[in-house]
């Protein structure tokens, strides 16, 4: 079966160590959406931090989607439609924020304008505000303030410590929410059985297209589902080696184009 479909994580996939998308990944993306293929950007970033990248590769011109926080929420750029979206139970945010100071981590979420953490932030919530081009808010009342949809939070401390903070986590919210960590630096708090993959299956059902119609290109933890899942899954070569394993094809790095070799060796 013909692949008509192409998903792309940002963040050590479709850029760069420099974190930009290159000349010939762009002119590779907009001549396979002239063929009429679909894009997706798949990342664990906030809405507002995909867009500007959403941009960059023409996806609202072309038709095509982001699946944002790690799948929370599925968006057509073209048209705006929210096709899928799912947030925290509003009686997690107070258990999460209690997690976070019981552990002493940092802790972030969003709101309509940026990010949002209840204390001084910390050099891993510094980094997520850089990578989105957001601004960072310190509000004292966490818990009061969040008084609208969450899609996520994000608890931020060094990667051998929320190593073990994660497989506290993973027990205390089991059945529950999910929990996972997308960088070594970060560990994601989503709602209960999000994952790209599984938000992926929603687009698929909304398109009326199948998984083996859809490529899936990733390097991090929180893309091994949708390697997994996809009829062909690709790992870059600067991915984790479990999602190496996982993968059925192995690209360059995204520092030698590997989006644009998959597009010109598959599509």
């Amino acid at each position: 079966m013909a692949y008509e479909i192409l998903v792309l994580d940002i963040d050590g996939t479709l850029t760069n160590s420099e974190k930009l998308i290159t000349g010939k990944t762009k002119e590779a993306l907009f001549a396979l959406q002239e063929r009429g293929h679909k894009v997706v950007l798949a990342s664990g970033r906030p809405t507002p931090g995909i867009i500007p990248v959403a941009e960059q590769i023409r996806l609202k011109e072309y038709g095509g989607y982001i699946l944002a926080y790690n799948g929370a929420k599925v968006l057509n750029c073209q048209t705006g439609e929210v096709i899928y979206e799912k947030s925290l139970p509003k009686e997690s945010i107070k258990e999460i924020y209690d997690a976070a100071k019981e552990f002493k981590t940092g802790l972030l979420s969003y709101d309509k304008e940026g990010i949002i953490t209840p204390r001084e932030p910390d050099e891993y919530i510094q980094k997520e505000a850089m990578i989105n081009h957001l601004p960072i808010k310190k509000v004292d009342n966490f818990v009061e303030y969040i008084d609208y949809p969450v899609n996520k939070c994000l608890l931020t401390e060094n990667g051998l410590y929320l190593a073990e903070v994660e497989k506290e986590l993973k027990n205390r919210f089991r059945g529950k929410l999910n929990v996972y960590r997308s960088e070594p630096f970060f560990l994601e708090i989503m709602p209960e059985n999000i994952d790209k993959a599984y938000s992926l299956g929603k687009l698929l059902e909304k398109l009326g297209m199948t998984k083996d119609q859809m490529i899936c290109c990733g390097d991090g933890y929180n893309d091994l589902s949708m390697i997994e899942y996809a009829g062909m899954g690709v790992a870059m070569a600067n991915a984790n080696d479990q999602v190496k394993e996982a993968a059925d094809f192995i690209t360059l790095s995204n520092d030698e184009d590997g989006v644009a070799h998959v597009i010109d060796r598959f599509m």
